[in-house]
């Protein structure tokens, strides 16, 4: 029982760090967007509105491909937590769980949408108002 605990706990080790990547990410987002926002307004200029919107769309791909990882790894953690002890092999391969887009479905999905389509939208409320 030891071993798939251990091997239990790397893979939760791993969603952690990519919970956490997806955390800092929407925190950097807020921050640089917001900072683009406030040149915008004090210089009442658009191209850092553009600027922003380039970047939003980078964060938002980077925090998708993170989102999608931590799916895959706790997929793995539960099979892992399906097998027998005797099963366990410390694999962290997570290629057969793949399926179509997983990049994409993370991209549209409810969190990531709200997020970063918020985002988007005031982007474009500011572009439309300047």
């Amino acid at each position: 029982m030891e071993t798939k605990l251990k091997h239990l706990e790397f893979i939760q080790a791993t969603i952690n760090r990519m919970s956490s990547n997806s955390f800092l990410l929407k925190g950097w987002a807020i921050t640089i967007i917001g900072g683009l926002f406030a040149l915008t307004f004090k210089e009442t200029n658009c191209t850092y509105i553009y600027f922003s919107s380039m970047l939003l769309v980078f964060f938002a791909l980077l925090d998708s491909y993170y989102l999608s990882r931590e799916r895959l790894f706790i997929k793995l953690y539960d099979q892992v937590r399906k097998e027998n002890e005797a099963d366990v092999k410390f694999s962290m391969d997570i290629s057969k769980f793949k399926s179509g887009c997983d990049w994409c479905d993370a991209l549209f999905s409810t969190t990531t949408g709200l997020f970063y389509g918020g985002l988007l939208i005031t982007q474009f409320l500011i572009i439309y108002f300047i």
